[in-house]
């Protein structure tokens, strides 16, 4: 009988479970690589589902393998999954993995003070800061992969109207559109139909030159829509509350990680001078976002982002399957 530990983690509300132990050697001698392998096998596969499928997860589970980073610069690399399959980046599980690599050791930190624990992901490398006081973890800032505008004003027609867009990368792919334009606001009751607006979003732009990384294929396609609503600004700088419908239309509990560093992008000339924008979630849990630096990806000009968050153990597994079982995984949504 097959068994598979995890470590199981929240950051900001949303659920994070770090597989550590039961799954086979994924082929490959980049992180990149070993993402595409993971898709494509269907052993491995078959560990995603049922880790994130019911009824041992559910239809808006995220977690991750662990792999071999890429070379000895990084301290672990990671295979990010949901319900639908292997995603690109993920913010809130860098954060989560931060705090993991800390408590569990796997990176040596110093108990009053900041440990990077550096992270190879099929984006590229990315940096989680772990803040310690008397060897507790208090908070992870999540340095990204450079951030860009892929396209602003664009207009789309979709199934619920026409809307005006603008697509940005922080890892992957996101189109931004305020939830207004659907008639909609950002809270708990209106979320069937924040999940519809975002589906019609993600639609209408497949396969649109938006929604194309400009480096790298494997990157290419809009991974989620992010629906936002202005709020009044702090004294640090703008605010904004929001939803991210990604994969195929699950919702993140979380300000969203990748997504916030798309939102910085788009409002890189509004942060200029040290401000900060306070990222609100559905939830009403929150990130605080930076941009931190100016540099050039893919031939455009790009921004280094720095997101501060916290992640919380929530348990730790042993997960089994039953030769016998009839239901080794099924989603409900």
């Amino acid at each position: 009988m097959p068994r598979y530990t995890t470590v199981d983690y929240h950051t900001a509300g949303e659920p994070f479970r770090i597989v550590t132990g039961g799954l086979t050697e994924i082929a490959g001698t980049t992180v990149a690589q070993r993402r595409v392998t993971a898709a494509a096998s269907e052993p491995v596969d078959r560990v995603r589902q049922l880790l994130c499928h019911e009824p041992r997860g559910h239809a808006d589970m995220y977690g991750c393998f662990l792999v071999p980073p890429d070379d000895a610069g990084a301290d672990l690399g990671v295979l990010f999954w949901h319900r639908d399959g292997f995603s690109t980046a993920c913010g809130h599980g860098t954060i989560a993995l931060g705090a993991w690599a800390v408590e569990s050791g796997r990176v040596a930190a110093d108990p009053d003070g900041v440990t990077d624990v550096r992270i190879d992901v099929p984006s590229g490398r990315v940096t989680a800061r772990v803040r310690c006081r008397a060897g507790a973890v208090e908070s992870v800032t999540f340095r990204n992969v450079p951030s860009y505008v892929l396209a602003r004003g664009l207009e789309l027609d979709t199934d619920l109207g026409t809307v005006t867009v603008d697509v940005s990368y922080g890892g992957a792919i996101y189109a931004s559109v305020p939830a207004a334009a659907f008639g909609l606001t950002v809270t708990p009751d209106r979320h069937h139909e924040l999940v519809a607006a975002g589906r019609a979003v993600q639609l209408a732009l497949a396969g649109t030159a938006a929604a194309r990384h400009p480096g790298d294929d494997r990157l290419s396609g809009v991974y989620g829509t992010i629906l936002y609503d202005e709020l009044p600004a702090t004294a640090s700088g703008p605010r904004q509350r929001n939803v991210t419908v990604f994969a195929d239309g699950q919702v993140d509990r979380s300000p969203c990680g990748s997504g916030t560093s798309a939102r910085l992008a788009l409002l890189a000339d509004e942060l200029a001078g040290g401000a900060v924008l306070t990222h609100d979630s559905i939830v009403g849990s929150t990130f605080l976002g930076r941009v931190v630096g100016t540099t050039e990806a893919g031939g455009r000009p790009a921004v280094h982002t720095e997101i501060d968050g916290c992640a919380y153990r929530t348990g730790e597994h042993v997960f089994t399957l039953d030769p016998r079982d009839p239901l080794p995984g099924f989603v409900l949504r």
